[in-house]
């Protein structure tokens, strides 16, 4: 069996900040766009599987994986367009963007933002969808939660939570995914600047209540676009009715579950998502969308009326 190819680390310095992506084969490009708390190296195992026809492009969200950490904007809007900027620094100019997560609601916000740019949308059991999410994020968000969060990070406690969910996993116990999910989550938030950057990015999006942002109202936007939902059926971060939802607002919406996987299908069935992910690519035309079709798409909804 050959080896599988490597999935190149690159840099580029976007704005005085440093920016990190990965990159392995060649062809149609499809952007991957990873969660909270993971980085670029969490699609490795996804991004291999493409290669063979695409060129896959896997990005560090700012303040995640090897990406800088700056004081600043951590929003949806923000991190779409870092994702555009870098895109356009290595010359790509339209992509099929995928999201996972949090990154599920950046690869929205780019299709919003930049809908000339997307050929296809794919998400991967997003944010976004809908208000539920898990009380674990939700008490992150809570005021004071830096502390506890620091706390939280001390590797023995980081290995201990990875040790009880390996061991519970291999007894066929559900809870074991979701322990290592935890541990997983908190590896990376260690570091003083990682720790905030989380915690702006969390709170742009969740509070106490739940997720704060939506794109429910805009999912008809998406009728012109190739679009594929996918969702772990172990899911316990963010309900699968939220898929189930979305995929009825959107016109011509594809929607694939994963039954091996929970809230991390890149990293639970890495084979079982690009073999979804290649099908989809395979059976559908890319988008092309310029203004004047923007402003046809818009404009049936929209309510003008001038103001005295």
């Amino acid at each position: 069996m050959p080896p599988s190819p490597a999935f190149e680390v690159h840099e580029a310095n976007l704005h005085g900040h440093r920016a990190v992506y990965r990159t392995v084969g060649s062809g149609p490009t499809v952007v991957l766009i990873h969660g909270m708390i993971n980085s670029s190296r969490h699609w490795e195992a996804v991004a291999q599987r493409l290669a063979g026809s695409y060129r896959v492009i896997a990005p560090d969200l700012i303040g995640h994986g090897d990406a800088a950490t700056p004081r600043g904007d951590y929003s949806l809007g923000a991190h779409a367009a870092s994702i555009r900027d870098l895109l356009t620094t290595i010359g790509v100019e339209r992509a099929t963007i995928v999201g996972h997560s949090l990154g599920g609601g950046v690869a929205m916000q780019f299709f919003y933002q930049f809908p000339q740019r997307t050929e296809r949308l794919v998400l991967i059991s997003s944010g976004g969808l809908g208000h539920e999410v898990s009380p674990l994020l939700r008490g992150a968000a809570l005021p004071g939660s830096a502390a506890l969060l620091r706390l939280a990070t001390r590797p023995r406690l980081v290995g201990a939570l990875a040790a009880s969910g390996a061991k519970l996993r291999e007894r066929g116990n559900t809870t074991g995914v979701y322990l290592q999910a935890v541990a997983r989550a908190l590896g990376p938030l260690q570091e003083p600047g990682s720790r905030r950057a989380f915690l702006q990015t969390l709170r742009s999006v969740i509070d106490v209540q739940g997720q704060k942002v939506s794109a429910t109202d805009r999912l008809y936007l998406l009728k012109e676009m190739p679009t594929l939902i996918v969702w772990g059926e172990r899911d316990r971060t963010i309900p699968l009715e939220h898929g189930l939802e979305a995929e009825r607002s959107i016109p011509n919406c594809r929607f694939e579950t994963l039954p091996k996987a929970a809230h991390f299908p890149n990293l639970e069935d890495p084979e079982g998502l690009a073999a979804v992910l290649s099908d989809f690519l395979a059976g559908t035309s890319p988008a092309h969308i310029v203004d004047s079709e923007w402003r046809e798409v818009i404009a049936p909804r929209a309510r003008l009326r001038r103001v005295a």
